[in-house]
């Protein structure tokens, strides 16, 4: 039996079949090779064609039967993993509206303040865990406020694994963890958040049928079949963003795990069993994918917009757009810690969560013309991600949230020697690497929903770690004054 997953990013659509009795990954593939494109229509907007998503989704899927010497009615569940905190708008006919509003667009900063404000702080906190802040439902709201004649055309709004879940089985449908990360769920009654849909305007009947985040949630539908060669009828089993389905991954389901990703965005997420928040909102709480009514299984995560992209920036701007990444690690490891005294504040991706909804930007300082090289700026560059993501750890912390692990996929940045190294060394934590990935991890939670598993545990069959890193004690007073030097000239940035 097999169970197929797909991870749909900003940057590219995955897609891995699993070998449900072994936990291998018999076949892999991702479309489009160079990264998806991402329109910015004005300054701070961040917008995507939910029909790029679909076809880089048939292309995937394709490529991985292709690659596969397995039958196609030997695949018996789908799961989706999914970018989060996008808006797709669709009509009665499930026909999209304007294009997607996604995670990195800044357009609602402004209207979450002003929710968060008339709700009240304590409110909010209390009972969304979160402000409402650039999130889902504040996006649907800039829709309202910004295109009425569109808007009055909505039938139902979803987060893009909604829509890709309705491409697969025709149903519209939801998750109660995806309407936890638009900030549309009330933790004291587990039922939608009224407080935001009244503020907002928002008729509730816009929100989509709730379905169980493992269990089925639809079947493939014949049209979709045909696109992709999978058999029709299977279940779509499980759907996550791709945060909390990244934990999911790793085994990360209890109080106290903490899992990392460091792709085009770098997240950290701990798992708590109460109900945690920041008091500034810094970083966010959502359902995890094993919570219940019964047990709090409360997600706390920290998103940092500006990480693998600030890599794949600099590659272009190098001239160096066919150049494997590895090749820029290698570069970078010949420079010192510190990259000679040049700074980097990678936040050139929108408004940042952490920097409490602050956009900055991207800035490179103290770069001196006879001294620094190509290879310094790579460095700096993968520097300065680390200390953003100590920044908002110590955030963590604060809130009761001690990390001692990090469990990671041996994917994208955590592939570089000198940002893995220098991430153990800057923050003290030891890091755990695993052969997983989004897709796979999409793929374990549909077998598991499909009861292709006899238990959690068992879904967790053939993951492997595959490396630690652990701090070094004589380089941590390097990289501590790396960092000390780092978080001085984001304050300056900040005018703090």
């Amino acid at each position: 039996m097999y169970s197929i997953g797909f991870d749909v990013g900003s940057s590219s659509v995955k897609a891995a079949l699993l070998n449900v009795e072994t936990g291998e990954t018999v076949a892999s593939s991702f479309s489009p090779k160079q990264e998806m494109p991402i329109s910015a229509p004005r300054p701070g907007w961040a917008e995507q064609d939910p029909e790029m998503w679909w076809q880089n989704l048939v292309i995937a899927v394709r490529e991985v039967l292709a690659k596969a010497n397995v039958a196609r009615e030997a695949v018996r569940s789908i799961g989706i993993s999914y970018q989060m905190h996008g808006l797709v708008v669709v009509d009665k006919e499930g026909k999209v509206l304007r294009p997607s509003i996604i995670w990195c667009d800044s357009r609602a900063v402004d209207i979450g303040r002003k929710a968060f404000k008339k709700i009240g702080k304590k409110r909010c906190l209390d009972v969304l865990l979160n402000s409402p802040g650039n999130f889902t439902a504040s996006k649907l709201r800039w829709v309202k406020e910004n295109e009425p004649g569109l808007y009055d055309k909505v039938h139902k709004f979803m987060l893009p694994g909604d829509y890709i879940a309705l491409r697969l089985t025709g149903e519209k449908t939801t998750t109660t963890s995806g309407l936890s990360e638009g900030i549309l769920w009330d933790f004291k009654k587990n039922v939608p958040a009224s407080v935001v849909l009244k503020e907002y305007e928002i008729d509730e009947r816009l929100i989509s049928a709730i379905v169980p985040t493992f269990g089925e949630q639809g079947r493939l539908r014949e049209s979709a079949a045909s696109e992709l060669g999978l058999p029709v009828g299977i279940p779509v089993s499980y759907r996550a963003g791709d945060q909390p389905n990244n934990a999911f991954s790793l085994n990360v389901l209890e109080p106290g795990e903490i899992a990392a990703t460091a792709g085009t965005s770098g997240v950290v997420y701990g798992v708590s069993g109460t109900a945690k928040y920041d008091p500034a909102s810094r970083v966010n709480s959502f359902v995890h994918v094993n919570h219940t009514k019964k047990k709090n299984r409360i997600g706390v995560l920290l998103c940092i917009n500006g990480t693998g992209i600030s890599m794949s920036w600099l590659r272009r701007m190098l001239g160096k757009a066919s150049v494997d990444y590895s090749q820029l690690d290698t570069l970078a490891e010949g420079i010192p810690v510190g990259s000679d005294g040049i700074t980097v504040l990678p936040f050139g991706n929108g408004a940042e969560r952490m920097l409490e909804d602050h956009d900055v930007g991207a800035h490179i300082l103290d770069a001196n013309f006879n001294v620094h090289s190509e290879a310094h700026l790579i460095r700096a560059v993968q520097e300065g991600v680390v200390c953003s993501f100590r920044y908002g750890m110590d955030i963590m912390v604060r809130m009761g949230i001690k990390p001692s692990v990090i469990r990671a996929g041996n994917a994208n940045m955590f592939l570089s020697p000198v940002f893995r190294e220098a991430l153990a060394n800057v923050t003290g934590v030891v890091i755990e690497l695993y052969n997983t990935d989004g897709a796979q991890g999409a793929a374990r939670g549909a077998a598991l929903g499909a009861g292709m598993f006899s238990s959690p545990k068992d879904a967790f069959v053939g993951l492997a770690q595959l490396q630690t890193i652990e701090p070094e004690p004589k380089k941590r007073q390097v990289h501590q004054d790396l960092y000390v030097r780092w978080r001085k000239r984001l304050m300056q940035a900040l005018d703090f």
